[in-house]
């Protein structure tokens, strides 16, 4: 489990455009890294929407914003333009960022286990550690949350 203060786990992946985007880019910026479940479903479209709101309110102070869930490319691109995202969403279809961040866990449903994304942000600053972590994140009010908290780096 990552802890405030850690050294941010490297990452390559590909984007919804299928260009490659790697922690190591944003050097000279902080980096909103948001968790989600599934595409296009209530939560995950409002809290993408969300972050696409306040992109601009986040690049004021130097802070980027990218998405992550195991969908691939294809619905990435279906899920950012029916919704007009402007968020990078990264693709990690084999699970392996979801596990270096510790957000692949056992949940449950209904009285039934299955393994899936937990909801997590994580803030992570200039200097590549982690400056906060949001766990099971309700969606209402997070990301003026995250914004708040950029504000105070």
């Amino acid at each position: 489990m990552l802890e405030i203060g850690q050294q941010a786990p490297e990452f390559s992946l590909h984007d919804e455009t299928g260009a490659k985007v790697s922690l190591a880019d944003f050097a000279d910026k902080n980096i909103v890294l948001y968790f989600y479940p599934k595409d296009d479903t209530p939560g995950c479209t409002k809290e993408s929407i969300g972050f696409s709101q306040l992109k601009r309110d986040f690049e004021e102070y130097d802070t980027i914003i990218l998405g992550a869930s195991k969908d691939n490319a294809k619905k990435h691109q279906k899920f950012v333009n029916k919704y007009d995202l402007t968020v990078k969403l990264l693709v990690d279809e084999d699970g392996t960022l979801c596990e270096d961040y510790s957000v692949w866990v056992m949940k449950k449903l209904y009285g039934r286990e299955y393994m899936g994304i937990e909801r997590t942000t994580f803030l992570i600053g200039k200097d590549r550690l982690i400056k906060n972590i949001w766990h099971k994140v309700k969606v209402d009010g997070h990301v003026e949350q995250v914004l708040g908290a950029v504000k105070s780096l």
